[in-house]
């Protein structure tokens, strides 16, 4: 959700966005900047109709107090009263659809996201250690763990259908141990308040993280109770302020969560069909910050660095990438993603997404400090995956297997 006075006032800022974004159709720009004018003109329409009905109520009652009839003026603040009401029902239809074009708008993208119109145009800023060199070919981590018998696809499909998994034994040791891992470095290490949350949330949440209503059938939702199944605890950890104003002296607020996730993959058919890449239910601890909008470009470094730090304390090569426009999500103004090598699956996989949203999601969720100088200011909101578990046994199956079809145990630093 994007302030409506900027889009009004430079439309043409609006349509360049969305061409950096690769969205053709900017027609929606002219749109709403004619529901805008229209609202304008009903507005002050109604506002004068307002005062005129004020001031025919004060003759009314100074005809009444003179004893004359009323009846002719009566009437005439009746007609003013029921033009009131068509008006503003016409004014509430036009701020409805202000709002539903708004929320469907992409965020504004920062300066430094470079153009492009596919994931073959993100840039590489940096790498981590070498790739693992094998003198036998390596395998994909799917193969290692049937092999091994501590993954059953199989299971998994007779429990839920495609893309669902079971562990046995030492994988499901090893997916509890990263969860603690992962969440004993960035408390102790990083300073993140660890939270327990709902996996279920209602509408409104997944509104004011940008995930409704333009993605809706992207996500799983329980119609009967109005309630959806998380995607990451992003969405619930970015709600816990929602509709509040944050004391000043708290911020930055650093929070995490493990928890599962949710994603349909629509879209994904055909893809990464084997394995634990792209699945319908995985493990992940999520980060996520709210600060003041002058510290935000200085916290999302911060929090690059400790999704960086726990791929560097496992010792698995990756590389840096910073998103292109068109492949930075709707709600984020600027996103780099960590890829983990796969010699397995000879490739790149992508482990951590760290966005900045800006006040983005702040604005949708009504999530403010109170300035110095009084004034309720939107904060900036900032996540990252820190890291998706599942991904990270995967990467470390792959990366640390031998010669005899196992992998081997290995130490953190």
């Amino acid at each position: 959700m994007l302030d409506l006075h900027r889009i009004i006032n430079n439309p043409d800022e609006m349509k360049e966005l969305l061409s950096r974004r690769g969205i053709a159709e900017t027609g929606v720009v002219d749109t709403i900047c004619d529901i805008a004018n229209r609202r304008k003109i009903l507005q002050q329409e109604v506002e004068n109709l307002r005062a005129e009905r004020n001031k025919v109520s004060k003759e009314i009652g100074l005809q009444k107090l003179k004893g004359l009839d009323v009846s002719e003026v009566s009437k005439k603040m009746k007609d003013a009263g029921d033009r009131i009401k068509i008006l503003e029902d016409k004014l509430q239809e036009e701020e409805d659809t202000l709002q539903e074009i708004n929320l469907s708008f992409p965020n504004f993208l920062d300066p430094e996201v470079p153009l492009g119109k596919s994931e073959a145009d993100n840039v590489v800023v940096n790498s981590f250690g070498a790739k693992r060199e094998f003198d036998f070919q390596p395998k994909a981590h799917y193969e290692i763990g049937e092999s091994l018998k501590i993954f059953d696809f199989e299971k998994g499909i007779k429990l839920s259908g495609a893309r669902a998994y079971t562990y046995f034994g030492l994988a499901a040791k090893l997916e509890r141990a990263l969860m603690n891992f992962m969440l004993d470095v960035h408390s102790q290490e990083h300073g993140y308040t660890e939270v327990w949350v709902p996996l279920m949330v209602n509408d409104e949440c997944m509104i004011t993280t940008g995930q409704y209503p333009k993605f809706k059938d992207e996500y799983y939702r329980i119609d009967k109770e109005n309630l959806n199944l998380i995607p990451t605890a992003e969405v619930p950890l970015t709600n816990l302020y929602r509709d509040e104003i944050i004391p000043r002296e708290n911020l930055p607020i650093s929070i995490m969560a493990h928890t599962s996730c949710f994603r349909r993959e629509a879209g994904s058919y055909g893809k990464d069909t084997r394995g634990l890449v792209r699945v319908h239910q995985f493990q992940k601890v999520e980060l996520v910050k709210f600060c003041k909008p002058e510290d935000s470009e200085r916290e999302h470094k911060l929090m690059l660095t400790h999704a960086e730090n726990i791929l560097k304390k496992l010792n698995l090569h990756y590389r840096l990438l910073l998103l292109c426009s068109k492949d930075t999500s709707n709600s984020s103004s600027k996103t780099f993603d960590l890829e983990v090598w796969m010699p397995g699956l000879n490739r790149y996989m992508e482990i951590s997404s760290v966005s900045n949203f800006k006040d983005y999601q702040a604005r949708r969720g009504k999530i403010r400090y109170k300035s110095e100088d009084g004034r309720n200011v939107l904060v900036h909101t900032l996540n990252g995956s820190g890291l998706a578990i599942g991904r990270t046994l995967a990467a470390i199956i792959e990366n640390y297997q031998t010669s005899d079809g196992t992998f081997t145990f290995f130490e953190t630093k």
